[in-house]
């Protein structure tokens, strides 16, 4: 059926929801929308769901939550844990909590448990929340950083990590097998009255959610010697992490915490930002003045749903430095790895964890502790599968994971990314600097004279719509059949193919041991490298650029002219 059959045939199916039928009559004559809405269906990735809120197959809706979810009962199912339930957060978008409550109803109308937060709740909540359960999987209600048009579905497996690509694509089978009409919820209050709807408040979760990061501090007594010194200014973004952040802090003696007022309340139109993205220097423009205001030397602010943390420092001279994802990965890996070293508990078998794409630096900080580094495919859920199996074999003890989107990770009850955990790593590092008379910016630089400068940059190329998807394709394509031999007069002296687990240099292959991703990483000459992989969540090409150099300067020329010429590669 083609894209304008579908249409036609939502009108006549829902005809009863007069939401629907109004919003998709007002793009009647607009054929190219039309196309766009219905030309495919909204795709259960292993991120699970996200799209712009709206109607049709290609939308963010009830609808397509339901099927989602419906195929995720029947996946459940078919394993035979549905008893164990499936625990349910969301965060202040639009339309999160009603996808949130669908979703536990849907699961009640299948006879599997649903466990249903009461209020927004982050992503490190609800991980945590599968484990502490003992729930067969779990789904979060956000869009991350996206924009205020987008929202999205975020399905969890049992180990608290988002679902493994192969469990997936089972649920993606179940899901193309249902129709519409075979999701329908139960009604809410029946589905209490079966004790197949249970809601859960702090005491279930918050509090023992707490306690654990808590326990994840590396100096307590530092926080207890210069917490109370410590000034910061934090935003939440308008989402999820202003309860659960300044509750940690005060309890830890971080006591000193200015809140900017403008962004404190939960909004999904997240009115004072283009994105509520913390990667986004932007999203500083109130937390900046406020920190001067109040004499502040450190500022952070979390995404919607508090998986990510951006942090701005000051430097010596009072000027504010918005650092990068990779720049405060080191900060907090450093900080990690030397109060392990300074108290003797550094363990001998030690590892961390990082996405392919994300700072060499934070190797050559492990190299310096004699700590192993591990590489995975981007995306979380990997961190958390090196994490299972570090428990399982015994063979490391797992210190620290990151990615260079600005997600953080020290402890292991949580698998996924965690912004509270990370504000806790953050504020103790900073007082640690506090005690020998730096700031987290000297601290930096420090890293830097030791272990040498890298810089990274990322660039995206936004291609939108089906003609978009097609044209990443055809890029990708092209690529990976004539990949350059230079770019911008650098040499590629190897190509990592991970869509066939490849490194090929000088016309060797090798197997790089790695599962299959859409992802061309190109290793060039004096230690840098371009990369190169489709967004899973968004219409683009992310490009990512690093450089090592002698000097700052040197590495931005460097990484400029990769920029140029590796955008050049994507007309």
């Amino acid at each position: 059926m083609g894209y304008m059959e579908e249409y036609k045939n939502w009108l006549t199916r829902f005809a009863d929801d007069a939401e629907l039928v109004a919003e998709l009559e007002s793009i009647a004559g607009d054929e190219k929308e039309i196309e766009d809405r219905f030309y495919t269906d909204l795709a259960f990735g292993t991120a699970g769901l996200r799209g712009v809120l709206g109607m049709g197959k290609n939308r963010m809706n009830i609808y397509n939550v339901r099927v989602a979810t419906m195929g995720l009962a029947r996946y459940l199912i078919s394993q035979g844990v549905e008893s164990q339930g499936v625990v349910i957060a969301y965060d202040s978008r639009i339309k999160s909590d009603v996808f949130a409550k669908e979703t536990a109803l849907v699961l009640a109308a299948a006879g599997v448990k649903a466990y249903l937060f009461d209020s927004l709740r982050p992503v490190p909540v609800l991980s945590f929340a599968v484990r502490h359960l003992n729930t067969a999987a779990g789904v979060v209600i956000t869009a991350s950083h996206n924009p205020p048009q987008y929202n999205g579905y975020k399905a969890y497996g049992p180990d608290g990590a988002q679902l493994a690509p192969e469990a997936a694509d089972e649920v993606t089978k179940y899901i193309r097998a249902l129709s519409y009409e075979e999701c329908v919820p139960m009604a809410e209050e029946e589905a209490k009255a079966k004790g197949l709807l249970k809601i859960i408040g702090k005491e279930e979760v918050d509090d023992a959610y707490i306690e654990m990061v808590k326990s994840l501090s590396l100096r307590p007594e530092l926080l207890e010697k210069k917490g109370g010194d410590l000034k910061i200014v934090y935003t939440p973004l308008h989402g999820s992490g202003n309860v659960p952040v300044r509750r940690l802090l005060q309890e830890l003696g971080v006591t000193h915490v200015s809140v900017v007022a403008e962004q404190e309340a939960p909004d999904g139109r997240f009115p004072t930002v283009t994105a509520p993205n913390p990667e986004d220097p932007a999203a500083f423009k109130y937390a900046i003045p406020l920190a001067e205001k109040v004499g502040a030397t450190v500022v952070f602010g979390t995404d919607p749903d508090c998986d990510r943390m951006g942090v701005a420092v000051q430097d010596g001279e009072g000027v504010f430095h918005t650092l990068t994802g990779n720049q405060i990965a080191c900060l907090m890996l450093d900080h990690i790895l030397s109060s392990l070293q300074e108290k003797g508990k550094l363990p001998k078998n030690g590892a961390a964890v990082k996405s392919v794409v994300s700072t060499e630096m934070a190797k050559a900080i492990c190299d310096s502790y004699g700590v192993k580094m591990y590489d995975v495919l981007t995306g979380f859920k990997f961190i958390g599968e090196k994490i299972q199996q570090f428990e399982e074999t015994g063979e490391h003890t797992f210190l620290f994971g990151f990615e260079e989107s600005y997600g953080y990770l020290s402890g292991t009850r949580v698998r996924d990314k965690d912004g509270v955990n990370a504000s806790l790593l953050l504020c103790e590092a900073a007082c640690a600097c506090m005690d020998r008379g730096e700031t987290l910016y000297d601290a930096l630089q420090r890293l830097y004279k030791k272990h040498g400068y890298f810089k990274e940059i990322g660039v995206s190329v936004t291609l939108p719509g089906k003609d978009g998807a097609e044209k990443i394709k055809a890029i990708m394509q092209k690529l990976q059949d004539n990949p350059p031999a230079d770019l911008a007069g650098y040499k590629v002296t190897a190509l990592r193919d991970f869509n066939r687990d490849l490194r090929i240099a000088d016309g060797v292959e090798e197997k790089m041991g790695f599962p299959k991703s859409n992802v061309l990483y190109f290793e060039i000459e004096g230690g840098n490298w371009v990369c190169v992989r489709p967004s899973g969540t968004e219409p683009k090409i992310k490009l990512y650029i690093a450089s090592r150099g002698e000097t700052e300067e040197k590495n931005n020329k460097i990484n400029a002219a990769l920029a140029e010429a590796a955008k050049a590669l994507m007309a």
